[in-house]
C-alpha cells in the first residue's frame, strides 16, 4: 500500500506528520511543493483546492488535515500488523487515546500553533509570500509591522502554555500523558514548542530555571523521534509520479467510512450531490470541489477528478464545513 505524502522543508505541520510517519514506522514517499501558492501538484494533478500542507495519500485515499491523518493511519496500519502506535497505553493500565486526540487538535493546533508564526522574519519574506499568508489567512493585508507589533504579547503567553506543561510534567512522568512511549500529544506539543524555540527572540521563554522539566521533555523527545528516523525508508518523487501512483492506487471500501443518512439529514445534504468544503479558520477562500461519495461522524469523503484520474478525497468533520453548490455550478 503506497504513502505519499506532500509536503515543504519550512512547515511545521509537515514536520508533525514526518514525527508521526516515524512513531508509525510507516515507510513512505515524499512530494516537495512550493511554500506559497500556485501548486500544481496537488491542485491541477489532483483535484484539490485544499491549500494547506500537509496532506497525504494511502492508495488512491488523500487526507487532509493532521488529526484526520493521525487517526486515519493509526486505523489502517495498526499495531497489531507490526506498526508503531501513537496511542499507547498509560504507565499504569487504561487508554487516553480520545483526550489525546482533543489535546492534539483543540490545544495545541488550534491556541498553541497560532502563537508562533508572528516570530517568522516577516521582515525578509517577499511581497508574493506575504500576499499569499494574507489569503490563506482571511485577510486583506499582510504586513511585517503588524506580525513584528505582537511578538511581545504572543511570547508572553507561549511563557503561560509552557508553565502548564511543567505542571502536567511536575509528578516526574516522562511523557506528557504518562503513557509508555511517546503519543500523539507529544508529537503535537513537540513539533510546536521546537519550532518557536529555534526562532530568534524566543530565548527568555525556554528558561532551564523555570521550565527545567519542560526542556527536558523536549529534548528526550527530539532524541527519541531522531533515533526512529534512521530506521525507516523515506524516498522523493516528482507531483507527477505521485499522481500517476495515486491515480492507479486502490482505495478503501466505500462501506468503511459509509453514509450516515441520519448526518445527511442534520446537514441537507444528499448522497452524490455536488459541494464545496473548507476549513472554518485559515484557507476558507480556497474550497475542494467534488462528488459527495461519504459521510460519517468523523469525515466527509468527495471524488475529485483531474487529467490523472479520479481520487477520493477525505477532509475531517471538525473543523470544516460543507455545503452544496447551485444547480447552476453542479453542471460544471
Amino acid at each position: 500500500m503506497s504513502v505519499i505524502y506532500y509536503r515543504y522543508d519550512a512547515s511545521p505541520f509537515a514536520r508533525k506528520l514526518e514525527h508521526i510517519l516515524y512513531i508509525k514506522q510507516i515507510p513512505h514517499h515524499t512530494v516537495n511543493v512550493k511554500s506559497f501558492l500556485p501548486r500544481p501538484e496537488i491542485t491541477d494533478f489532483l483535484g484539490l483546492g485544499y491549500r494547506r500542507i500537509p496532506i497525504l495519500a494511502i492508495g488512491n485515499d488523500i487526507y487532509c488535515d493532521t488529526s484526520l491523518i493521525a487517526s486515519t493511519l493509526e486505523r489502517r496500519f495498526p499495531i497489531s500488523q507490526g506498526y508503531g502506535t501513537l496511542f499507547p497505553p498509560r504507565k499504569g493500565g487504561g487508554s487516553d487515546a480520545s483526550a489525546i486526540k482533543i489535546y492534539a487538535k483543540h490545544y495545541t493546533d488550534s491556541v498553541l500553533f497560532p502563537l508562533g508564526p508572528v516570530f517568522l522574519q516577516w521582515e525578509k519574506f517577499p511581497e508574493v509570500f506575504l500576499q499569499d499568508r494574507a489569503a490563506f489567512s482571511n485577510v486583506p493585508s499582510i504586513s511585517a509591522a503588524s506580525m513584528i507589533n505582537v511578538r511581545g504579547k504572543n511570547l508572553s503567553l507561549i511563557a503561560s502554555h509552557i508553565a502548564l506543561s511543567e505542571e502536567q510534567l511536575g509528578d516526574g512522568r516522562e511523557w506528557l500523558f504518562d503513557t509508555t512511549s511517546p503519543s500523539l500529544a507529544d508529537v503535537s506539543l513537540h513539533f510546536i514548542l521546537s519550532w518557536i524555540k529555534a526562532a530568534p527572540g524566543t530565548e527568555s521563554v525556554f528558561d532551564e530555571k523555570k521550565a527545567p522539566r519542560t526542556l527536558k521533555w523536549l529534548s528526550r523527545t527530539t532524541e527519541y523521534l531522531s533515533n526512529l528516523k534512521s530506521t525507516l525508508s523515506v524516498t522523493k518523487i516528482t507531483g507527477d509520479e505521485a499522481a500517476k501512483r495515486i491515480a492507479s492506487g486502490t482505495h478503501e471500501d466505500y462501506f468503511v467510512v459509509g453514509f450516515d443518512l441520519v448526518e445527511a439529514m442534520r446537514l441537507g445534504l444528499k448522497d452524490g450531490e455536488i459541494v464545496q468544503v473548507t476549513p472554518d479558520d485559515t484557507g476558507r477562500a480556497f474550497p475542494t470541489t467534488g462528488r459527495l461519495i461519504g459521510l460519517s461522524q468523523e469525515e466527509y469523503v468527495l471524488e475529485t477528478t483531474s487529467s490523472f484520474g479520479v481520487f477520493k478525497c477525505h477532509f475531517p468533520r471538525i473543523g470544516f464545513t460543507v455545503r452544496v453548490l447551485t444547480e447552476s455550478k453542479s453542471k460544471l
